[in-house]
């Protein structure tokens, strides 16, 4: 059987309005669950499928217990009893998934047992969001085992207990469940008959609640963006490492592809050395036939001196010019990670500088192979010359011999210490480098220490926030303790002065009296204590009297009776100001009774109108429902009649 609108709302549950208590109801027998069924319409003229008994919601909400998938349920106007109160309360024990509960038009608080086993469920349930318990019959004994339920809870946010019975003790021990409840957003209690002043303080300790969520939420992220920037900085600081760890491996290839190219320029410098070795020896035999060739010898080899101290400056300038850079890297390299890679600019220009330098050298010796050339030819040209004065020349040879070894050996000696210096150069710049190398390392060092530095900056900050924040819940509490006390305080007043007040309103005459008679007792007692005050005057000017006449007697007696009057005295001006104080009480109390009993008159002719305006309300209501009921079951009835349902009962 199919029905019109059966089944608005989704998630695989039934939704419609609350039934209204007035609504007529036809019985049809089910063909399959747990019971009979009822049909119901609604005001906006919805179709709606109720479960008669409890068995049904039993095996539902049995079912539900295991189920993660639900997120809302909704149950409006289903009848449930104590057996359907208890599965809620057990379905809330174990589901895990449910964030919003309808219960609407349940009549849950008529079962004792049954709502108390619910609020036990409630309390251990961590998962719950939204609970909507409207026109349930709940009482103050309910709302009680709801506050203790609230104590417990942790995750329920808004709460909808509109239009109950709740009254002042239930509202009484909601408010002061919410002292220990700080997740509790929403309390919806109109129609509960619940005090203005409650109502008021609910909503005060609801916008605390909201505040205090705000400022959790507040920190919350604050504490997230400040691990994020903790992350981003680590993250820098790793690819900072990284990069220079990069720049560190191409400076040591760069310092050892140096060193390869100068071990060859060293090795083929050595080889032009031998080359010459070989040229000096060939040309010392030549030079032992002729005088001009040993003058013109001499001559070139000052020139080739020249040639080497000009070299050797050029060699001490360049040596000062590297110790001096190397001072301005020793400065520079204290500097911080953004001069380092300019630093490594200028030692891969100092190294194009040497390498220049040494193809300079190697130019100059290609140079004095030329030399050496031309004076090959040189000799040739004059082999012919000197052969004419060799026979002269011998003598002077021998001499010039012994010059030329010393000389020879002289200019080796140099050579070798060339070379030595050469290599001690070539050894003090991989050094050089290598210090620096090691001086990256403790830069990269030092940068790790400030990596831990700044990350423990940033927990110091993190526990100093921490800190901030348990101060900032700790003021907050204590202003909220202290706010609470406040206005327990003044609920304390209000509703005393609030009972006084009904009581007032219903035994006014009887307050009167009492008043009246009150004022009569206080002035007959002030009648009496000015009768003692003058019994005290007369008695007074007695003593004074006795005591004029027995000074010289009773000095001692007298002194007594002087402190004992002046006390009496004391009294008596304490008494006079009780008594004016009582006057100004007994005022103050009649003028409030009479506002307070003013405004409970036009509080009960405002009540008096509005329950006029709800009689004349549901009585259009009633008018309206019972031709809705009408039209329903002729339309009921024609459609029973007309489908093959109807036919098959007749036929029975």
């Amino acid at each position: 059987m199919s029905l019109p609108g059966l089944g608005r709302g989704g998630g695989g549950v039934v939704r419609s309005r609350p039934r209204s208590p007035w609504l007529p109801e036809g019985f049809f027998p089910a063909s399959s669950g747990a019971g009979p069924l009822r049909l119901a319409l609604n005001r906006r003229g919805w179709w709606r499928l109720l479960v008669e008994e409890d068995s049904g919601v039993k095996l539902l909400l049995h079912g539900l217990c295991s189920n993660t998938t639900v997120k809302s349920l909704d149950l409006k106007g289903n009848n449930l009893r104590t057996v359907g109160a208890e599965a809620l309360g057990k379905l809330l024990r174990q589901n895990k998934s449910i964030r919003r509960l309808i219960l609407e038009w349940n009549s849950l608080g008529m079962w004792e047992e049954g709502f108390s086993f619910f609020c036990q469920g409630l309390g251990a349930n961590n998962f719950l969001q939204r609970l909507d318990l409207r026109n349930n019959q709940i009482n103050h004994q309910g709302a009680g085992e709801l506050a203790v339920a609230l104590k417990q809870n942790a995750s329920l946010q808004e709460l909808d207990l509109r239009w109950n019975n709740i009254g002042l003790l239930g509202g009484r021990a909601l408010l002061n469940c919410l002292h220990s409840n700080k997740t509790l957003k929403r309390l919806e209690l109109a129609g509960n008959n619940v005090p203005s002043d409650i109502l008021k303080a609910v909503e005060q300790a609801m916008d605390h609640n909201q505040d205090r969520q705000t400022i959790l939420s507040e920190t919350q992220n604050r504490a997230y963006i400040l691990s994020k920037e903790v992350l981003s900085l680590k993250d820098e600081k790793t690819k900072q490492f990284l990069d220079l760890m990069e720049t560190i491996d191409k400076q040591r290839e760069e310092i050892a592809r140096n060193g390869r190219m100068s071990a060859a320029r060293v090795s083929q410098l050595q080889e032009a050395l031998d080359e010459q070795h070989s040229i000096m020896n060939s040309l010392k035999a030549k030079l032992q036939m002729t005088e001009a060739a040993l003058a013109l010898s001499e001559q070139k080899v000052h020139n080739l001196g020249e040639l080497l101290n000009a070299a050797r400056q050029e060699q001490t300038s360049m040596a000062e010019r590297h110790f001096t850079e190397l001072q301005q890297q020793k400065q520079e390299g204290a500097d911080r990670e953004g001069r380092l890679l300019h630093d490594l600019s200028a030692a891969s220009e100092k190294n194009l500088l040497l390498r220049n330098q040494v193809d300079e050298l190697e130019k100059k010796c290609k140079v004095q192979q030329d030399q050496l050339f031309q004076v090959k030819q040189d000799l040739t040209n004059t082999t012919a010359e000197l052969k004419l004065r060799a026979v002269q020349a011998e003598e002077r040879l021998e001499m010039e011999k012994r010059r030329f070894k010393q000389s020879l050996e002289d200019m080796e000696s140099l050579r070798v210490k060339e070379v030595d210096h050469m290599t001690q150069h070539i050894e003090a710049s991989e050094r050089s480098m290598q210090d620096r190398i090691q001086r990256l390392e403790a830069i990269r060092i030092a940068l790790e220490e400030e990596l831990s530095q700044v990350k423990a900056a940033a927990l110091t900050e993190r526990g100093q926030a921490e800190e901030e924040l348990i101060k900032v819940r700790n003021q907050a509490r204590l202003e909220e303790q202290q706010r609470l006390e406040h206005l327990e305080e003044k609920l304390r007043l209000m509703t005393e002065s609030r009972d006084e007040a009904q009581n007032c309103y219903l035994k006014q005459k009887q307050m009167v009296a009492e008043t009246q008679a009150k004022v009569n007792q206080l002035s007959l007692h002030a009648d009496g204590l000015r009768r003692r005050l003058e019994e005290l005057q007369q008695d007074l000017n007695s003593k004074e009297e006795e005591k004029v006449t027995e000074v010289n007697k009773v000095k001692v007696e007298l002194q007594e009776q002087i402190g004992h009057l002046q006390a009496e005295r004391t009294a008596q001006d304490g008494l006079r100001e009780k008594i004016a104080a009582l006057e100004r009480q007994l005022k103050a109390l009649s003028s409030n009774h009479r506002e307070a009993l003013l405004d409970k008159e036009g509080e009960i002719s405002l009540l008096l109108e509005k329950l006029r305006m709800k009689e004349a309300d549901i009585s259009r209501m009633r008018e309206e429902e019972a031709q809705r009921a009408s039209f329903l079951q002729n339309a009921i009835m024609a459609y029973v009649q007309g489908s093959p349902l109807g036919t098959y009962s007749s036929r029975k």
